[in-house]
């Protein structure tokens, strides 16, 4: 059997306001619609910070709500319609974490482009659509003191 063997990986790619970014597919758990219902309605506290807003309840469990817009387009992204549950890796611990998306994700599968060092620390690499460049996300530094706005 010859098989060709490719550097291709299963990513979900998302909208935020007019740009789309990745995230690995590992790292996505499900898509979720915005405010169907009032426990999807997210949830402030005290002490919540610039990216981390509030929490919801998905499947019984308390998720918190990170909002990237502030970092990734800016003050004036439009209303965010879904949740992005995605999964991260703290302290060993796997943990779920909602990030609010402007518009319907989308799985494709990709090989990420070389790395350049003009890229934002918060960006492990870029895919290739067409004439569209998307940005591939590393969830652990976007959540980082560095990038917060």
């Amino acid at each position: 059997m010859n098989r060709e063997l490719t550097n291709r990986h299963p990513f979900v790619l998302f909208p935020m306001g007019n740009k789309r970014f990745a995230l690995s597919a590992k790292q996505v758990s499900e898509l979720a619609r915005h405010k169907t219902h009032a426990e999807d309605e997210p949830q402030s506290f005290p002490h919540t910070t610039p990216l981390l807003v509030g929490v919801v309840v998905r499947r019984n469990q308390i998720v918190p709500v990170a909002d990237l817009a502030a970092v990734l387009v800016g003050p004036d992204a439009p209303e965010r319609k879904f949740y992005l549950v995605v999964t991260r890796v703290v302290s060993g611990k796997a943990t779920r974490m909602a990030i609010p998306v402007t518009g319907e994700c989308e799985l494709a599968e990709a090989e990420p482009l070389p790395v350049t060092s003009n890229l934002p620390p918060y960006v492990l690499g870029l895919l290739s659509f067409g004439e569209e460049i998307i940005e591939v996300l590393d969830l652990e530094h976007l959540m980082s003191t560095e990038v917060r706005p």
